[in-house]
């Protein structure tokens, strides 16, 4: 007798209305799956609301993409209740995050030998208030030299929050003045101060799942015009590299819906920001890089639920740090070895070929999709909360070009008129 099962994926929104609008309307377009084994399976989706909750209470959502709790304990704390207790899906898991924040990443890829800039973690300019820190700190703290630590780093460098998110905290130091002022303003935040390197390019991979995109970022610019359509804009080595460093971390922390920062001078890759909870995925700034966005993540969610995927519980660093302690291989082999490590956790083979299978007629649906009204009203409703009424038409016609030329492109490629 055929069966049906409903998976309810929930969206744990903040402030955004445009990628949770386009994720709900291409789960729609994904359509009823029925696998091999005869089962029918329907997806949906809820945004999720905040309220008091019993530690016991069984959870419906059999996946979960949030865009909250890095910020907020009590959402964060429904999560972690439900993934201890109804085997509820993460994206992405507050446990990791929580434990293994940027600094703790820095180490980690340091471990590994990639190229992260020279980085130090200077004490509280104002610790937090502890009724034992003043013995603490008399007793132990031994004095130190911020300015000559800066000398030795070398200007200029970035001063910046140990955890870090969406840009909070974070200066550019070119000299003295600079670094004193940054300090002195840090309060009670933890930094680090970390080097720079002159670069051609500086790189921005977002990853979800086993998908990766690669982008020519140039955070000098304002948002809309951040992520450059650059086609081929690195060399394949540091293209590979770029790709690869965006998806190891994420397996080795159990992050599937991140991004990574990169410096890029010639071949060579300088990893320096990839701990990001709630990763930019708007319309008005991805523009052009949208639709792939929005699909992967419909498409990993889809995959995750239907075929069971149980959510990560363990990390398996010690795995990573057996290939980067061995001498007799290469970086580029160290690499290699990363690489099948996190296409072993994200089942890579086995993703693209369910994707093949069960939703080959996505691409074009979401095609079709694009070029629809319904994407226009997205559109146009994301830039009248987004910008002021005179540069309204001057936006709307901006991603209306950038997203033209994305139907054009994924026309080629899908090979259609």
């Amino acid at each position: 007798m055929p069966q049906t099962r409903n998976h309810l994926i929930g969206l744990l929104l903040g402030a955004e209305e445009d990628w949770p609008t386009a994720f709900e309307e291409l789960m729609k377009l994904v359509g009823p799956i029925t696998t091999d084994d005869g089962v029918t399976h329907e997806l949906t989706s809820e945004r999720l609301t905040i309220e008091p909750f019993d530690l016991r209470q069984p959870v419906r959502t059999e996946l979960v993409i949030d865009r909250l709790a890095y910020w907020y304990y009590h959402p964060r704390e429904w999560l972690k209740k439900a993934a201890l207790m109804n085997d509820t899906y993460l994206l992405n898991s507050p446990f990791t995050f929580q434990s293994m924040e940027k600094h703790s990443a820095y180490v980690a890829l340091m471990r590994l030998g990639l190229k992260v800039p020279e980085t130090w973690l200077v004490p509280y300019k104002n610790p937090v208030d502890n009724v034992r820190w003043a013995y603490t700190s008399a007793k132990y703290n031994r004095p130190f030299d911020l300015k000559r630590i800066a000398d030795n780093l070398g200007y200029p460098m970035y001063m910046k929050p140990f955890d870090g998110g969406g840009w909070r905290g974070v200066s550019r130091i070119n000299d003295e003045k600079d670094l004193v002022k940054a300090y002195d303003e840090s309060g009670e935040m933890l930094m680090h101060l970390q080097s720079t390197i002159e670069y051609d390019h500086f790189a921005r991979a977002l990853s979800i799942g086993p998908e990766t995109m690669v982008m020519d970022f140039r955070p000098e610019q304002p948002m809309h015009n951040r992520y450059a359509v650059s086609y081929d804009f690195l060399q394949p080595s540091a293209g590979r590299q770029a790709a690869a460093i965006s998806r190891i971390v994420n397996a080795m922390f159990g992050w599937e819906f991140n991004s990574c920062e990169m410096l890029v001078k010639g071949d060579d890759v300088y990893p320096i920001d990839y701990a990001n909870a709630c990763p930019d995925v708007a319309v008005t700034s991805l523009h052009y890089y949208f639709p792939w966005a929005i699909k992967a993540l419909v498409r990993w969610s889809a995959y995750c639920v239907i075929t069971g995927r149980r959510g990560p519980m363990d990390l398996e660093m010690r795995r990573y740090f057996d290939v980067a302690d061995r001498d007799d291989l290469s970086d580029e082999q160290k690499l290699d070895g990363y690489i099948a490590i996190a296409d072993e956790y994200f089942e890579t083979d086995k993703y693209w070929a369910w994707c093949e299978r069960y939703v080959p007629h996505l691409d074009a649906a979401v095609l079709e999709w694009v070029q629809s009204d319904a994407f226009e009203n997205l559109l146009r409703a994301t830039v009248v909360t987004t910008y002021p009424a005179h540069e309204r038409d001057k936006f709307m016609a901006h991603f209306g070009g950038l997203l033209g030329l994305w139907v054009k492109d994924e026309k080629a490629r899908l090979g259609v008129s």
